[in-house]
């Protein structure tokens, strides 16, 4: 089992309870992964946003400040927003990372779950779809590291191309993120690329029929069969129950009222929230709770990693890091012991 934390570089609030500037936070995610090795956590993934509730654009250039600081931690990304990317900058920038921490950069390829880069770089969004899949083909042939020779519509054609720089190991452990759909599902196994299930609402288990199509897929394509899964929820630890409830409402329901006010959904209650963490998706609670929870998780879905999303709106930075380092010292050995 590989155990990772995500993070988006939420803007979060100081001990004044006013804003951070994003430089700030963009050093104290720094600091956080920093931590994350040190108490033992395996994988550090970062997203990337284009909007003000979120400090980071360019995960890369942190995860490259990460890697100076760090000599262990693989560095990735939760999630590459490929649609409104290209492909070739996309390896070029995470041959470059890879380079510079010593061959320990990954990618995670998605959709996004917003849509603020699209105009931002000038992709319509009536697009969406055919911006992904062409993305993902062209993706798989740069990460050869071979000649690439391919032609769409959404960028110019490559012939017989050669992409810089090569990495040392041969290729960048890239998957791709999905939140839910049978397609994306079966795209990602058409391609080879390791799954990763964002599992933001509802019970993990729910997520099941997921995996069993992925490998069922990955069979009938005549594709390794051994490719790893992943998922990707949100959680927080404290040191009690009552504790982690407490720190987490008031931010998660400013972050969440404030998307749902875009999205059209109804203000998040308490009670929702509870619900989400004691039968949902948050995996948030003690060092003890958060382990068996960990634990029924990849029981129920027979996955390879866990990623816990542990930066929740304005949280502090401060909650974050006392999150961090019970999750690395008590959570994961704890969870490896209950598996083994």
């Amino acid at each position: 089992m590989i155990f990772g934390l995500d993070t988006f570089g939420d803007v979060t609030t100081g001990p004044d309870g006013k804003r951070l500037p994003y430089a700030q936070v963009i050093r104290n995610v720094i600091d956080q992964a920093v931590l994350a090795e040190r108490v033992g956590v395996d994988a550090f993934s970062v997203g990337e946003h284009h909007r003000d509730d979120f400090a980071v654009s360019s995960p890369e250039i942190v995860l490259a400040a990460i890697a100076a600081r760090t000599s262990r931690l693989t560095l990735g990304t939760a999630v590459t927003v490929l649609s409104s990317d290209d492909p070739v900058r996309v390896f070029e920038r995470f041959a470059t990372l890879d380079a510079v921490s010593g061959g320990r950069a990954e990618i995670t390829l998605g959709r996004g779950s917003f849509t603020e880069s699209f105009p931002l770089f000038g992709y319509e969004l009536t697009d969406y779809d055919r911006l992904f899949e062409e993305k993902v083909e062209l993706m798989a042939e740069v990460l050869a590291e071979g000649p690439v020779t391919w032609s769409g519509t959404v960028r110019a054609a490559l012939k017989e191309q050669q992409v810089y720089p090569k990495t040392e190991r041969g290729r960048i452990p890239t998957w791709i993120g999905v939140g839910g759909s049978p397609e994306s599902v079966i795209r990602a196994a058409s391609y080879g690329f390791p799954l990763t299930l964002a599992i933001i609402g509802g019970a993990p288990a729910r997520f099941a029929p997921y995996v069993d199509l992925y490998h069922r897929a990955l069979k009938e394509l005549g594709k390794p069969e051994d490719l790893p899964v992943a998922v990707h929820c949100p959680g927080f630890v404290a040191e009690t129950d009552e504790a982690a409830a407490e720190l987490l409402w008031p931010h998660v329901r400013t972050m969440m009222n404030r998307i749902g006010r875009e999205r059209g959904w109804p203000p998040l209650t308490r009670d929702r929230f509870e619900a989400d963490i004691h039968e949902g998706a948050w995996h948030a609670g003690s060092p003890e709770t958060v382990a068996q929870k960990i634990a029924d998780t990849v029981k129920a879905l027979g996955i390879q990693r866990f990623d816990l999303k542990y930066s929740a709106g304005t949280l502090p930075h401060e909650a974050m890091m006392t999150a961090i380092e019970l999750y690395g010292t008590v959570v994961i050995p704890r969870v490896r012991e209950l598996l083994a």
